[in-house]
């Protein structure tokens, strides 16, 4: 068998059992709650491994790593921004959000959520939230689309446009028929798949290049600031390099406001579950992002010293070192793990927005239909987003970390503070909610599409500072008094002590 026999074998049969994990989960779906949130059955090791591999996506192994490979460890502050966040997501917001979405009338969705916790009798905040999921994750989708076709094209050689058929097909099959649950199970096998490669990859890259010390002087003759976390602090004034650092590590906010990531604290078994979810996935996040980062230097070494090799876009780095690295068919498996990352991304992000259509804009708008036909709904609405998605992912000269940093800024600036105020704080009101989630998504919209404000400061920071800004002054002219809110917050908060105190006597 030649090379790509060996390798598309092994893609097949990642494919194939992607396929198998959501007919499984297919024939476990019977109505919209199983379909958006699972039954509220997640044991933490799946969500943790299902929030990992749908947060990281082609980011991961390819956007990362090609930013390294060009810029050098500086662009890490990204990732150490991102296990801050994650962190703190966990920490702060996954065991409140699990409770407050059951007290609060059994919400299955963000935007609903917003609605039940905030009491918004007009709707017009379900219906701006759900808007807002369709806008932002559209794009994101379009990302793992643009991802899949470089994949396929720098692996095969294949047409750009296959990719994108081949993976767009596969993922929207086992998404629209296994739903949450689909996506959940195969993410937690597309997790470790990613781990396996991340880890393995840089290993055997550190001793082909010759060791540590070969390796860091290959990677200095390149690019001398290649290791230098703090490149360009003597180029510069240190108020702005200081802005810089900021602007790139404040990715990490964007956490506390990405659906399709804080949905899976919503399907926890409990709220006591957050903990060991945690750690799991905290785990999980420090070692593979540690595994695209020296995949990434070890790269610059390596090309470094066998010139008659053209890497031609960075973001294929980790592909090709794989490629070249291992025999065909186990190549063909750790290139299955850069699908993994993109499919597991892209499912988790169509359920939401299904979710979205259906239960925050359908069923909203108009009257509640049978279980069976809700279901049905939301598979058609899988492959709208899709579709969409699809036609925007045309373009091949798309910047997979552009694309995702734009959607990951919009969730961020327009969802993350009003989570965190619906959680921790009595006195958010739906009209203060509704101010500050559309400031927040304006002015990402806006700040991004400008040049000279992008430039200087990623737009997730003045949406999510301007958005709980307005969110906290509106909330103070328009609260009143509200027994039932008091009411469920007091439930909110006895049910996450509660659970704490069963955890440590189970420990």
């Amino acid at each position: 068998m030649s090379d790509s026999a060996f390798q598309l074998t092994a893609i097949v049969i990642y494919l194939l059992g992607m396929l198998a994990i959501g007919y499984a989960a297919f024939r476990r779906t019977s109505d919209l709650d199983d379909y958006m949130l699972a039954g509220r059955g997640l044991p933490p090791g799946v969500a943790a491994l299902s929030a990992g591999a749908s947060d990281m996506s082609g980011w991961l192994l390819m956007g990362l790593p090609g930013a390294i490979y060009v810029s050098g460890l500086f662009e890490s502050w990204i990732a150490i921004g991102l296990v801050i966040g994650a962190w703190l997501n966990w920490k702060f917001v996954a065991p409140r959000l699990r409770a407050y979405s059951e007290v609060a009338s059994n919400a299955i969705t963000i935007p609903s959520y917003f609605e039940k916790r905030l009491r918004d009798r007009s709707h017009v905040l379900r219906i701006a939230a759900g808007v807002i999921v369709l806008v932002f994750f559209t794009f994101y989708v379009s990302s793992g689309m643009v991802a899949a076709g470089k994949f396929f094209d720098s692996s095969f050689g294949w047409p750009y446009m296959t990719g994108l058929l081949v993976v767009s097909g596969v993922t929207l099959l086992y998404t629209m028929f296994g739903g949450f649950l689909g996506a959940s199970w195969t993410d937690v096998v597309q997790g470790l798949l990613m781990f396996a490669a991340l880890i393995t990859v840089p290993i055997v890259a550190l001793f082909v290049v010759g060791g540590p010390g070969e390796a860091v002087d290959s990677m200095r003759a390149v690019n001398p600031d290649a290791l230098n976390l703090f490149a360009g602090a003597g180029d510069t004034n240190a108020l702005l390099f200081g802005l810089g650092i900021f602007s790139t590590a404040a990715w990490g906010l964007g956490y506390f406001g990405q659906p399709h990531i804080i949905v899976r604290f919503m399907a926890l078994r409990s709220a006591a579950d957050a903990k060991a979810g945690r750690r799991i996935g905290i785990s999980w996040m420090i070692l593979t992002c540690l595994g695209a980062i020296s995949t990434a230097l070890l790269g610059i070494g390596y090309f470094a010293n066998d010139p008659a090799r053209d890497l031609g876009d960075p973001e294929t780095v980790f592909l090709v070192l794989s490629q070249i690295f291992f025999h065909p068919l186990v190549a063909g498996f750790v290139l299955a793990a850069v699908l993994a990352a993109i499919m597991s991304t892209m499912s988790s992000q169509l359920v939401v927005c299904s979710s979205a259509l259906v239960e925050d804009l359908y069923n909203l708008l108009g009257r509640r239909s049978a279980p069976r036909t809700e279901v049905m709904l939301g598979r058609l609405g899988v492959l709208v987003v899709a579709l969409i998605a699809f036609l925007l992912a045309l373009n091949p000269d798309s910047s997979i970390l552009e694309l995702v940093a734009f959607a990951w800024a919009g969730f961020g600036g327009a969802f993350g503070p009003i989570v965190l105020l619906s959680l921790y704080w009595r006195r958010l009101t739906a009209k203060g909610a509704i101010a500050g989630m559309v400031t927040g998504a304006v002015v990402v919209f806006v700040w991004g599409n400008v040049d000279a404000l992008s430039s200087r400061m990623y737009e997730i920071v003045p949406g999510f500072l301007l958005n709980l800004l307005v969110a906290v002054v509106v909330s103070k002219m328009t609260a009143q008094d509200d027994p039932e809110i008091q009411a469920e917050f007091d439930a909110m908060e006895r049910q996450v002590r509660t659970d704490k105190v069963l955890e440590e006597q189970e420990a």
